[in-house]
């Protein structure tokens, strides 16, 4: 094959205007499962307390006829707390920057700020359902942190070899990280004792939040069939059937757990939680507030700012299954 002898190509050509398309494909895991199904509140101080009570155990209650009243006294209610947390995230870009023609946004301090909102609530995401931190009062030179969720649980747990609670503590006001154990695989077993437990304090956990390889473990359950035939035709075929190898409902005795991975637990994948989303919510002292910063040169300035605090109504509502291999 051969082209005539003069024939003028592309490749000679100078000039050619260049092809960029007016977009941007950007992929990340921007979900943030955990925070978008608990509830939401307003606080009204860095510290949020609230209060949490129970029941006396059920006995055996017969009375003889005409017996005088004797009276016990009421056990009192507990009153807990976390400190709200200030997160946010900063933008600056130069004057130029933002005025020079650009492919697939309009200005670069936009698409930043669009970025920079996404990673706080990936931060946000983390922090709740993806750590294992205490609470912290914090002071001028140390920054206030909540407590994540894994720092309430104590109840409803199943732990490895040497793993320990660590909980709200009256004597401090402060949420204790969990103290790590010997890993083990993920066993059916635990989510099983960790329903029981629950059921049997008065919760009604409905979700299990999995980091992703957790999740993936779940689903290979030996009491979940490994391979599931969906009888009915898959969508657009008329003939092909659809095989299963994943569980998202759990029928346990005890409820159903809707299993859910989150890709905001990467970093922490030993952990999965069991919750009830209405059991817990996240409270703002300050809701997501885009500032302007004071300009001191040739440039933009911006910050993202938030400070929230995560609210575990009872932590007997939810569990945890614990040093996950």
């Amino acid at each position: 094959m051969t082209i005539a002898t003069g024939t003028y190509t592309t490749y000679a050509t100078v000039g050619i205007r260049e092809q960029l398309l007016d977009k941007i494909y950007r992929i990340s895991p921007e979900d943030t499962p955990g925070m978008s199904m608990i509830g939401r509140s307003k606080a009204t101080n860095v510290k949020v307390e609230w209060q949490t009570d129970t029941l006396a155990a059920a006995a055996a209650n017969a009375q003889l006829e005409g017996d005088d009243y004797t009276f016990s006294t009421p056990s009192a209610t507990s009153r807990v707390g976390n400190f709200c947390q200030i997160s946010n995230k900063r933008v600056i870009v130069s004057e130029t920057d933002d005025t020079v023609l650009k492919a697939g946004r309009r200005t670069e301090l936009g698409l930043q700020m669009e970025k920079r909102t996404a990673e706080l609530k990936r931060d946000m995401e983390f922090t709740i359902f993806g750590s294992n931190t205490a609470s912290l009062a914090g002071n001028t030179t140390t920054a206030r942190t909540l407590g994540s969720a894994e720092s309430w649980y104590t109840s409803n747990v199943s732990r490895g070899a040497s793993g320990a609670n660590g909980g709200f503590s009256s004597g401090t006001g402060l949420t204790v990280a969990a103290t790590d154990g010997t890993q083990r695989a993920f066993a059916e077993a635990q989510i099983k004792a960790v329903m029981q437990s629950a059921f049997q304090n008065g919760g009604k956990p409905k979700i299990a939040l999995c980091p992703p390889g957790q999740k993936v473990n779940f689903s290979a359950f030996s009491g979940i069939a490994v391979n599931r035939v969906d009888n009915a035709p898959a969508k657009n075929s008329e003939s092909q059937l659809a095989i299963i190898g994943a569980a998202d409902v759990y029928k346990s005795d005890f409820g159903n757990l809707t299993v859910i991975p989150n890709p905001q637990m990467v970093s922490r994948t030993r952990s999965v939680h069991i919750i009830d989303p209405k059991m817990m919510s996240m409270a703002f002292l300050r809701p997501f507030e885009r500032q302007k910063l004071a300009k001191t040169g040739d440039a933009e300035k911006r910050a993202i700012v938030v400070e929230y605090t995560l609210i575990v109504n009872n932590e007997a509502a939810h569990g945890v299954v614990a040093d996950l291999s």
